[in-house]
């Protein structure tokens, strides 16, 4: 394993061979380094990572991280996770043994973050800071379960931010939708997307996924199996957030009318072809205005999902019922919407009150 020098540019280069799992001989090497020390060090570390050792550095560690999750997420999820490590963890830890890493300097790092202001002077928000921390306590718990390191000093420091309440919750009742619809019907693309929204209770790139091949106009239906993604520039068609979120929804009479009519009048249209080519960003430049013109509260465009759940549960359709149409599981539903649901308070006591005076008659 040589490090050679580069007389031209007066820098130092590294060689690193090895024979990788399947017995194949592979190298890699790095260029540019200002001494040989530096070149040593980065050998050095390559050995200690491909030993998988928990002395290498934080940020090589990283590296190995992000292969092993490297197709068993989608690709944005990948980007965002990638985004936060470089720019929230990396700074601090990078150069860092992954084994020295202490709940004191969690601490520290937490701290920092939460006295860190943006360039108006605002702080990260709770939810911010609690994805952060547990971007920081998911690698370190892969290092315990993988590499033998001896305790999260993530989990030790314990967590950081927290969850923003259901408070922050914003819907638009029947009629509000119904103001802002008005207004859209002057763009025929933008008023079809909404009404797959607020009707449906779809999420926004599931909305941007569909194609004509999507829908069954005899049995009323649509079928949600994808979503759309707009990553490095490119679009790109992916499988939807979760399992749970494979479904078929029955749509009503009129909304099934308005999609025919839309997608009749697609001219050329192939069934694999998205029925709106529209990025997420003309969406909310939409939802802004229409909504600035109606004179309806500004909500965001994954509130309308919200939205549709209340219109739910207004009608009376318990949260087994509503989680199956919304792609979620029923106890997500009751979590998030529990303030929402009637109380039944009452009618609880009173039955209670019924069985008591039974068990005393007998």
């Amino acid at each position: 394993m040589p490090v050679y020098k580069d007389n031209k540019t007066n820098t130092w280069r590294a060689v690193f061979r090895y024979t990788d799992w399947t017995g194949e001989r592979k190298q890699s090497q790095k260029r540019g380094f200002s001494t040989q020390r530096e070149a040593k060090a980065w050998e050095k570390e390559q050995l200690t990572k491909l030993q998988g050792a928990c002395n290498m550095t934080f940020g090589s560690f990283v590296d190995l991280y992000f292969e092993a999750l490297s197709g068993r997420l989608k690709l944005n999820t990948i980007n965002s996770k990638k985004h936060i490590f470089k720019t929230k963890i990396l700074p601090y830890f990078a150069d860092k043994k992954i084994n020295e890493i202490k709940a004191t300097d969690i601490i520290n790092w937490q701290n920092e973050l939460i006295n860190m202001r943006d360039e108006n002077g605002k702080p990260f928000s709770q939810t911010y800071l609690k994805t952060i921390h547990n971007q920081m306590s998911a690698i370190l718990n892969y290092a315990v379960r993988y590499y033998g390191l001896k305790e999260n000093a993530a989990r030790k420091a314990g967590a950081m931010g927290k969850k923003e309440s259901d408070k922050e919750m914003l819907i638009w009742t029947k009629e509000e939708y119904s103001k802002f619809a008005e207004i859209m019907m002057e763009e025929p693309m933008h008023y079809y997307a909404f009404e797959m929204l607020y009707w449906c209770g779809i999420r926004e790139g599931e909305m941007l996924a569909l194609t004509s091949a999507d829908f069954d106009f005899d049995k009323q239906t649509v079928r949600i199996n994808k979503s759309y993604q707009r990553i490095d520039g490119e679009d790109v068609i992916t499988d939807p957030k979760t399992q749970k979120s494979i479904r078929t929804i029955k749509l009503p009479q009129f909304l099934c009318d308005e999609m025919q009519d839309y997608i009749g009048m697609l001219y050329g249209i192939c069934d694999n072809t998205r029925i709106f080519p529209i990025s997420k960003s003309a969406l909310y430049r939409a939802m802004k205005i229409g909504s600035k013109k109606a004179g309806v509260q500004k909500i965001r465009i994954h509130d309308l999902r919200h939205s549709h759940v209340s219109l739910l549960i207004d009608l009376g359709f318990s949260a087994v019922e509503i989680a199956d149409r919304m792609g979620h599981e029923s106890i997500d539903i009751t979590y998030h919407y529990a303030h929402m649901f009637p109380s039944r308070q009452d009618e609880m006591a009173s039955r209670l009150e019924s069985e008591r005076g039974e068990i005393i008659c007998r």
